[in-house]
């Protein structure tokens, strides 16, 4: 073989290997989607080119490493009240439709939501107060025969259902704000106590929700025995202790979904993290606790870290993040840097299973709501003569875009400046969550398997990283 043909051979087989290396360089990209409310960019995917490379800098680095596993993941999403599925269902047709999927679907142009908190009843965000067994308060209905989920068959099963077609896979938790007030110390939908004699008429009123949910197509996947248990000022509400909840859970509500074989999770509390002990107590209870599947917190006092307070003490038992509200007008930057922060980087590395914004959808005046409900509750929707997305719909979106059900978190160390949190998807992708808290531009390194590549985000922004 001649001289020159062995250069050629030599040229062609260095070409194909540095192909390959390009290729596979190409391969490992890193995608940023990033919302900068300075600039007045949303969830906009970068177009700059971020790969990973052997080398070197004096910044900053957060290292994420996938071998190191914390709790899987059952979503991101919103409480879709009654108001909510109101707003959406009247929407035409064809808007209606674009906008569910938008919001349910996994395709490029939605944001993935894959959890929905709704109300067992009435939340103070419908339109009125009901129950599912609403009679004359001066009677009884200790067999349930009124018992009836009519309230819900105009829009909020329609909504659901459309949004289940879209995501089979779906969690839904539903939550009470109060008993029947046949069943109350004070026969009022605000405040007073659910009465010891029908602790058990209301474990069966679950029982026949769940049910009734189901031949609607609906599967509940967790229910909490009693929204905000210490807040006996809304309407509707209803005051519940713990040691009440230790008894309802395992006397009453517990064996009611045994013996009807009723697999929906019990998840007690639902409420501030200001008060673990709340939680703690029902799990001290060991018959309570047998039956509890975890615990759900919301965020209007106390600190995130409650959730690794009451998951250290029982490291069996989940955690939950269920609800927070934006508060209109609202202010997007701080409401941005602040629930992400606090939720979608705080929840999760303090062990929540799911993080969940308060309202869907509410309309421009943020009606509906009950008399004595929230007047000023911004929806991540505002839907009025048109739709538009409200800061809660992007601090939800960083995350339910990229970070399906089943994902799981993984290491990512704590930077200052830069809170993070880091998953591994069921497919294998790495997703990256960074904000930058800080009032300047940070310039830092996304470290992974001894390689780095740099980025810079402005003071406020968030990103989310995705190879």
């Amino acid at each position: 073989m001649r001289k020159d043909q062995i250069l050629l051979i030599m040229f062609l087989s260095f070409a194909t290997v540095f192909g390959k290396a390009e290729s596979k360089n190409q391969s490992s990209k890193v995608s940023c989607w990033l919302t900068n409310p300075n600039t007045g960019t949303y969830l906009k995917k970068q177009t700059e080119a971020l790969n990973f490379a052997v080398t070197s800098n004096v910044n900053p680095s957060i290292t994420v490493n996938p071998l190191t596993k914390y709790q899987s993941m059952d979503g991101f999403g919103f409480a879709m009240t009654g108001g909510s599925a109101f707003l959406i269902n009247k929407l035409a047709p064809t808007d209606r439709a674009n906008l569910v999927k938008e919001l349910f679907s996994n395709d490029s142009t939605a944001i993935g939501i894959s959890y929905l908190r709704i109300s067992l009843g009435a939340s103070d965000l419908s339109s009125s107060v009901f129950t599912y067994d609403d009679i004359d308060p001066s009677k009884v209905d200790t067999t349930l025969q009124y018992f009836s989920i009519k309230p819900d068959l105009d829009d909020l099963i329609p909504v659901l259902k459309s949004a289940i077609a879209i995501n089979p896979n779906i969690k839904i938790l539903a939550s009470p704000w109060s008993a029947p007030v046949w069943m109350k110390t004070n026969k009022s939908t605000k405040g007073g106590s659910l009465r010891k004699e029908y602790f058990g008429v209301y474990a069966r009123y679950f029982v026949k929700y769940i049910q009734a949910m189901r031949a609607n197509g609906i599967t509940i996947d967790a229910i909490t025995p009693q929204n905000e248990p210490l807040n006996p000022d809304n309407n509707p509400s209803m005051f519940m202790s713990a040691e009440d909840q230790a008894v309802f859970v395992k006397n009453y509500l517990g064996p009611e979904f045994t013996k009807a074989d009723i697999k929906t999770k019990i998840i007690l509390y639902d409420h501030n993290c200001d008060l673990p002990s709340y939680p703690l107590t029902v799990l001290n209870d060991p018959d309570a606790r047998k039956y509890s599947n975890g615990s759900a917190f919301h965020l209007y006092n106390g600190n995130i870290a409650a959730l690794s307070t009451v998951h250290n003490a029982y490291p069996d038992k989940n955690v939950y993040f269920t609800e927070q509200w934006v508060g209109a007008p609202g202010n997007f930057a701080e409401n941005l840097k602040w629930h992400l922060k606090n939720l979608i980087i705080g929840a999760p590395r303090n062990w929540s299973k799911n993080v969940i914004e308060w309202n869907l959808a509410s309309d421009p005046n943020y009606y509906p709501h009950t008399d004595g409900g929230c007047t000023t509750c911004l929806g991540a929707l505002t839907i009025g003569n048109s739709v538009s997305r409200n800061v809660a719909y992007y601090i939800i979106a960083h995350a339910s875009k990229f970070v399906p059900t089943g994902s799981l978190r993984i290491e990512s160390n704590e930077v200052d400046n830069l809170p993070n949190v880091a998953y591994l998807t069921p497919t294998g992708k790495k997703v990256l969550i960074v904000l930058n808290e800080s009032n300047s531009t940070q310039t830092f390194n996304i470290q992974f398997n001894k390689k780095i590549v740099g980025h810079s985000l402005a003071a406020g922004a968030v990103a989310t990283y995705v190879w």
